[in-house]
């Protein structure tokens, strides 16, 4: 690894990506469209060079948060259709269609000054229908008390001019949660909801959607037989959390480190802040370049074993800013400059995200920016990315 990367870095394996993308294209069938989520750079893996595997994999569509996202893609080359799944002010209605961004729709109100905008401007923004079956987010609320206002708001949303309605989606709140009873039949009843308000909305608007897709990460891997014509892989895609486990799908990033001083401290001696560890006999401690401000959480202080070439190394005191120290008592034959494995294949972050008492890709999007994207392909470096402004 070059000098400049040796402090700590993440390690991104598009090897993995692509096994993941290949094996989550099985498991939705041949009939539906791949929509690989790529918001929040990609959950910290960098949206760029993701998207632009994703795209070379063969995906149909791509996912993101913001307008800023889908401008960031597209100085990029990337060419794939951009699905926008948050809010977007109606004033950069223009920009959306001019980056060729397909905008969720979620009430009447929105419609309206989508519509009103896109107008004015003499242009036609695509749509996809946002319906709210239970995830209780955005969306035209589909549960029985609501669901014949929602229908009559949606069918006026129809007859306004200058919208294209592309496709129709819904998002399920627990279909990760296969082993939990009331989760799988909440999950059943929104998958009834979806299916009952697209058909009376494509029968009260004569017409039928491009696109329909309910499936996210838990749907795709649980409920494969709601895939429909389009499904939305996002944290699967990454290979974390159990259910890609449980899957044998492969982790796509590696957080490492390297050792930097070490010193060896007497019986009773604290280290770091607040003096919460003190060596109960003679300690050899490790100094790591990797803290808080690099994305790992303080609340592991004292907690969490970095993996080192000899075996795990448990955190010492506080996690600070910028570097946490580590116990190298019993590891003898680890030393300055050796590699350490943050999080990965053999650290599982599903692990750390338990004692963290979070989710993995919480921890993916907390890896800041001052920590280098390393990517790799058939065991070669292809890429490098560095935030920092330099």
């Amino acid at each position: 690894m070059e000098k400049i990367l040796r402090r700590t870095w993440a390690e991104i394996d598009l090897d993995a990506l692509a096994y993941n993308y290949r094996k989550l294209r099985r498991q939705m069938g041949p009939g539906a469209g791949f929509l690989g989520v790529v918001k929040a750079d990609a959950y910290g893996h960098g949206a760029v060079p993701i998207s632009k595997k994703l795209e070379e994999l063969g995906a149909e569509y791509l996912a993101v948060s913001n307008l800023e996202e889908a401008e960031e893609l597209r100085h990029h080359g990337v060419e794939l259709p951009l699905l926008l799944l948050g809010y977007t002010p109606a004033d950069m209605t223009e920009m959306l269609i001019d980056n060729r961004v397909t905008q969720d729709v979620p009430s009447l109100e929105a419609a309206r000054d989508y519509s009103a905008a896109a107008k004015v401007c003499g242009k036609t923004l695509k749509v996809h229908l946002k319906l709210d079956t239970g995830m209780g987010r955005l969306g035209f609320q589909c549960d029985e008390g609501s669901f014949d206002r929602s229908l009559a708001e949606i069918l006026e949303a129809m007859r306004l001019p200058n919208l294209d309605w592309e496709g129709v989606f819904m998002h399920f709140c627990v279909a990760d949660e296969p082993d939990n009873p009331e989760a799988r039949s909440f999950t059943r009843l929104q998958y009834q909801r979806f299916v009952h308000m697209v058909e009376e909305v494509e029968r009260g608007a004569n017409m039928r959607f491009r696109l329909h897709h309910c499936c996210n990460s838990g749907g795709l891997m649980y409920y494969p037989e709601f895939a429909w014509d389009m499904c939305r892989p996002g944290v699967v895609l990454y290979g974390t959390e159990p259910m890609s486990r449980d899957f044998g799908l492969k982790p796509v990033m590696t957080l490492k480190t390297a050792v930097g001083p070490v010193k060896t401290y007497p019986p009773d001696t604290s280290v770091s802040y607040g003096r919460t560890y003190f060596t109960d006999r003679e300690r050899r401690i490790g100094v790591l370049p990797v803290g808080y401000a690099d994305g790992l959480q303080r609340c592991l202080s004292n907690r969490w074993e970095m993996m080192t070439q000899d075996g795990p190394a448990r955190i010492c005191g506080r996690v600070c800013m910028d570097m946490c120290m580590v116990d190298l008592t019993d590891l003898p034959n680890v030393g300055t400059g050796d590699e350490v494995e943050v999080f990965g294949p053999n650290n599982p972050i599903e692990r750390m995200a338990e004692m963290a008492g979070t989710i993995t890709y919480e921890l993916t999007c907390c890896i800041s920016k001052r920590v280098p994207r390393v990517y790799l392909e058939n065991g070669r470096i292809v890429g490098r990315d560095l935030r920092l402004q330099l």
